[in-house]
C-alpha cells in the first residue's frame, strides 16, 4: 500500500494583511498630511507650553495649554456650559437653515430670469457691502434680546455666500449640453434638473461650507451685543472676570463646532456630489 509524505509548508502571512500594510505605507507617502497635521499640532502646543515660561509672559495674559485644558475640563463638567452650548448651536443651525433656504430660492430665481437679475443684483451687491456685524445692534432693537435676533443675524451672514455660489454654480452649466438637450426638445425644468443643478452642486456645497461657519459667527456676534445665555455671553463673562484660560476654552469649543460642521458638509458632499470630488471651487 503506497503512502504519501505530507510536506508542511512554512506558514505565510495572509495576503490581505500584506496588502493592508502596503496600503498604509502608500497612504503615508502619498498623503503626508496624515502625519504632518498631528506633528504640527504637537510642536505648536509644546512650544506654547514651554515657550511662555522661557519668555516670561504672565499667565493672565497668555495661559499655557495645560491651563486651557483644565479650564475646558471644568466647564465640560458644568451643566450651565452645556446650556450655553445648546443655545448657540440652536441659533446657528436655525439661522443657517433659513439663510441657506432663502439663498437657494432667490439664487435660482435670479439665475434663471435675466430681468430679475438685472433688477435685483445692484441692491443685493449694495446690501452685501454693509458690514453685517454693524447690523447686530439693530437686530437686537428690532427683535429683542432672545433667540430671534441671533437667528436673524446668523441667517443674514450665511445668506450671501450661499447666494453668490448658487448663482455662479447655475451659470457654470455646460452650454453645449444645454444646447443639445434643447435640440432634443427638453423643457427648461428638465434642463435645470439634468444639467444646471448637477453642475451647481460643487458651488452649492462650497456655499454651505462657508455659510455654516458664518452662521456660528453670526450667533456669537449677536450674543456679544445682547444676550443672557450662549457661548458669546460666556465669552464676555470670562473676559469680565479676567479668566483668560476660560476664554481660550470657549474659543476651542467654537473651533470644534466649526470643524465638526465643516466635516459634516464634506461628508454629505461625498455622498451627494461624489463625481465632483476633484472640482476646485473658490471659497470651498
Amino acid at each position: 500500500m503506497a503512502t504519501t509524505n505530507l510536506v508542511r509548508k512554512p506558514s505565510q502571512p495572509p495576503a490581505s494583511s500584506a496588502v493592508g500594510s502596503v496600503r498604509r505605507r502608500l497612504d503615508l507617502r502619498e498623503k503626508p498630511q496624515l502625519w504632518l497635521v498631528p506633528a504640527v499640532f504637537v510642536v505648536v502646543v509644546l512650544g506654547w507650553e514651554y515657550g511662555i515660561a522661557l519668555i516670561g509672559v504672565d499667565e493672565y495674559v497668555l495661559p499655557r495649554p495645560s491651563q486651557v485644558v483644565d479650564s475646558l475640563w471644568r466647564q465640560l463638567g458644568d451643566d450651565q456650559f452645556w446650556g450655553h452650548l445648546w443655545v448657540t448651536s440652536q441659533e446657528a443651525l436655525v439661522g443657517f437653515v433659513i439663510g441657506v433656504g432663502a439663498a437657494l430660492l432667490l439664487g435660482t430665481f435670479i439665475s434663471q430670469i435675466r430681468i430679475v437679475e438685472a433688477t435685483l443684483m445692484p441692491y443685493i451687491v449694495a446690501f452685501q457691502t454693509v458690514p453685517k456685524v454693524a447690523l447686530a445692534p439693530l437686530f437686537v432693537v428690532w427683535f429683542g434680546f432672545g433667540l430671534t435676533s441671533k437667528v436673524v443675524m446668523a441667517a443674514v451672514i450665511s445668506f450671501f455666500p450661499m447666494l453668490v455660489n448658487v448663482i455662479e454654480g447655475l451659470r457654470a452649466a455646460d452650454a453645449d449640453r444645454i444646447q443639445m438637450l434643447t435640440v432634443f426638445g427638453a423643457s427648461r425644468s428638465q434642463i435645470f434638473r439634468m444639467v444646471r443643478l448637477p453642475s451647481a452642486l460643487p458651488f452649492i456645497f462650497a456655499g454651505l461650507d462657508i455659510g455654516i461657519v458664518f452662521a456660528i459667527l453670526g450667533a456669537v456676534v449677536g450674543e456679544f451685543i445682547g444676550a443672557k445665555e450662549g457661548l458669546g455671553y460666556l465669552l464676555l463673562q470670562t473676559n469680565y472676570n479676567f479668566d483668560i484660560a476660560g476664554m481660550f476654552a470657549v474659543l476651542v469649543v467654537l473651533s470644534v463646532m466649526g470643524l465638526a460642521a465643516h466635516f459634516v458638509i464634506r461628508l454629505v458632499q461625498k455622498r451627494v456630489a461624489f463625481w465632483a470630488e476633484d472640482t476646485k471651487v473658490i471659497g470651498a
